[in-house]
């Protein structure tokens, strides 16, 4: 998304411009596959963001207006509701803040006002400066504003789950972030899923006369002092450009530079990984009370976000139900998918060494999944037609992220600056997470390093 992003901006102004893909679709994180005649989309379970068309000042009415593309194009049909569920807690959120103000209230009534005094803050927060310092996490800070535990878990955990690559924490200028894009903006969904928004983008890029390569990734960048003079692809292309965007994160990036080895690169080593299974049912999810846009949940006593000590961790996760948004039409085959925290090592191995297994622990992490969320909702496997089901290894099989980390690097680079003048990166490692944070990334990035005088 960003990298599409960040071409179009660019050859809007004329600049000759080419995105080289390694797979044969484009969207990255957020793309989409066939199997067994039906359609499934990758990565999207919600468009954060969401204003109505003509929104002053908003993330996605800057996107429509920085790319050119008119508002209904993208097809977005509003969330129903979205909740947070907690032993014995449950709040509610619409895409009007006034929703998830009074649900607080009524579950948590000793903590209103310094909710208030929280969002009073994230309202005057300026998260937009690139090189901006912070000085706390997120965690740091509500422990500052509430007294209240539970509520501060009940707020990290739709954040860190759409958003963290640091376990138990985020930055405080992230959690601004994606507090405005989910809490006080909102959830939508194109009614034909991420390929609209996709189909979207590659028509404008073909239009403003971007040249796309597929199945051509970049295998090696040659580098002569501190600029990048080549760029080879799997095609054994050779290429040359005065500015190279990389959306490929940020040690990824520098691991294709030939005889160039990253300083620290622990440092920017992300874990957060993920197994998610979709279940396509014969009935309606709502006949089994699934009517949530999206839920997430915990299970355990204590809220834990942080690398699975086994191949899952069951008690925390996300549960999206495809259907439950304000849609023309039900969708054809009702949908319910399941994400939980995964370790990458352990599959990353058993899918090695042992394929047969993979497959079986494929299985018995989905039941494992399944019996955590029917503690708390009710059982629809009678009408489950069909599973499929993604793991890390998946991940970094068609995305390249190491480790399978879904939101790349904890340590974020917002200039998108590199050791190399030449070359930048965009995107998840920028610090811009989610369908619009990636575009804005692109956008962002090409202002700033592609159109400059």
């Amino acid at each position: 998304m960003s990298g599409i992003a960040a071409g179009i901006r660019l050859a809007m102004f004329d600049k000759k411009v080419c995105i080289l893909e390694s797979h044969y679709v484009i969207g990255g994180l957020n793309s989409f596959y066939n199997m067994k005649a039906r359609k499934f989309d990758v990565g999207l379970h919600a468009v954060t963001n969401y204003v109505p068309r003509g929104t002053k000042g908003a993330p996605l009415t800057k996107l429509f207006r920085q790319l050119r593309i008119p508002y209904e194009d993208f097809k977005l049909k509003p969330q129903n509701y979205s909740e947070v569920v907690f032993p014995n807690k449950r709040i509610t959120f619409t895409n009007d803040p006034k929703h998830l103000e009074e649900s607080i209230a009524k579950e948590f009534p000793h903590q209103i006002d310094q909710y208030i005094k929280l969002i009073e803050f994230i309202l005057s927060y300026d998260n937009l400066t690139l090189d901006k310092v912070e000085t706390q996490t997120a965690r740091e800070f509500l422990n500052e504003v509430f007294t209240d535990q539970t509520l501060i878990e009940m707020i990290l955990c739709p954040l860190t789950y759409y958003g963290s690559a640091i376990e138990n924490d985020m930055e405080l200028g992230q959690f601004v972030t994606m507090y405005k894009s989910i809490l006080l903006e909102g959830f939508a969904r194109p009614d034909e899923g991420v390929r609209q928004i996709l189909k979207v983008l590659k028509k404008k890029y073909k239009e403003v006369g971007g040249e796309l390569k597929l199945r051509n990734g970049v295998t090696k960048l040659i580098r002569k002092n501190e600029l990048i003079t080549e760029i080879h692809t799997e095609k054994e292309e050779i290429l040359t450009a005065d500015l190279i965007i990389s959306s490929a994160g940020y040690l990824n990036t520098l691991n294709l530079i030939d005889g160039y080895e990253p300083q620290t690169p622990q440092k920017f080593t992300g874990m957060m990984s993920f197994m998610e299974s979709i279940s396509c049912l014969s009935k309606p999810q709502t006949d089994f009370n699934y009517d949530a846009s999206i839920t997430f949940f915990n299970t355990r006593e204590n809220y834990l976000y942080e690398d699975a000590k086994d191949f899952i961790d069951p008690c925390s996760g996300v549960i999206c139900s495809p259907g439950n948004y304000q849609l023309d039409k039900p969708i054809d085959e009702p949908v319910i998918r399941i994400t939980n925290i995964a370790n990458f090592k352990l599959w990353e191995d058993l899918k090695t060494n042992d394929i047969d297994k993979y497959y079986h622990q494929k299985e018995d992490s989905y039941q494992r999944s399944l019996k955590e969320v029917f503690k708390f909702k009710d059982d629809f496997t009678s009408a489950v037609t069909f599973t499929d089901i993604f793991t890390p290894h998946t991940i970094k099989r068609y995305t390249g992220h190491i480790n399978g980390a879904v939101y790349g690097s904890p340590v974020k680079t917002k200039t998108g600056k590199t050791p190399f003048d030449n070359l930048v990166i965009c995107g998840t490692d920028q610090g811009f997470l989610g369908i619009i944070g990636a575009i804005l990334s692109g956008i962002s990035i090409s202002n700033l390093y592609g159109l400059v005088k």
